[in-house]
């Protein structure tokens, strides 16, 4: 079964800025419903949704938090009805600089466990939250956003990428779980993105460099990831689960 993009209410997680914006306005360009969901980025998130127009409305809650996720959901049906769509986007505070990260002697149990409680337990919340409704309609659209450092950690964010390769797991154990109920769950994995909060740390040299050996000679933009998370809602990959599709301008193939 598909939907029309239009007819969608999708949920982006983390959507106040970054990649998360572009995300959330990707889907407002189609003529769906966005919720804009934010932790601590309420001005960003607010302005983003009066932006993008009166199908957008911009909601906090921790990704974190069970009951925040209900409250959100609920707030979404009383708004718009179910949510038909969820992309889980949100990331831990987390900064790209490879010069100032914690290396495999200094690395705690508490870096860990910040990133993996964020995408991993994050994702399974939202998924928690929302799939009874996409279950009961036999429609539903997961979408969750990786890495490419899983496949080449160029610089080892062992915090980051495992947690990334840990939701990478979840996310194909949920596809062959949700398939039968309509719901696919697939992810989109970016490299380093010119530019997020995320990446404004990471020296110039090193996005040239990057540039330099991807055979597109580019380093992909927050929008053109946003571009490939729409694709996998669309009745176009209506036939796609479980898979993970990489957005580097092809630094990493597989």
């Amino acid at each position: 079964m598909s939907k029309p993009l239009k007819d969608q209410t999708v949920l982006v997680t983390g959507a106040g800025r970054g990649l998360g914006a572009a995300i959330a306005s990707a889907f407002a360009r189609e003529g769906a419903r966005v919720v804009i969901n934010y932790r601590n980025s309420k001005d960003a998130a607010k302005n983003l949704a009066a932006a993008l127009g009166e199908r957008t409305i911009a909601l906090q809650a921790d990704v974190r938090d069970v009951d925040a996720m209900a409250q959100l959901v609920a707030q979404t049906v009383e708004w718009a009805g179910p949510i038909t769509t969820v992309v889980h986007n949100a990331l831990a505070d987390f900064s790209f600089n490879g010069d100032a990260r914690a290396s495999i002697d200094s690395l705690s149990a508490a870096d860990m466990l910040d990133q993996h409680n964020t995408a991993v337990l994050g994702a399974l919340n939202a998924i928690q939250a929302t799939a009874p409704a996409m279950a009961e309609a036999q429609f539903g659209r997961v979408v969750t956003i990786g890495t490419n450092l899983f496949q080449n950690p160029v610089v080892p964010y062992h915090d980051y990428t495992s947690a990334k390769a840990a939701l990478l797991s979840l996310t194909r154990t949920a596809a062959a779980e949700l398939g039968p109920k309509g719901i696919t769950v697939n992810m989109v994995s970016g490299g380093l993105l010119r530019t997020t909060d995320a990446s404004a740390a990471t020296p110039a040299d090193v996005f040239d460099y990057i540039a330099g050996v991807t055979p597109l000679r580019a380093v992909a933009t927050p929008e053109e990831v946003a571009d490939a998370v729409v694709f996998f809602a669309s009745p176009w990959a209506r036939a796609v689960t479980g898979q993970n599709l990489i957005v580097d301008g092809g630094l990493v193939f597989g």
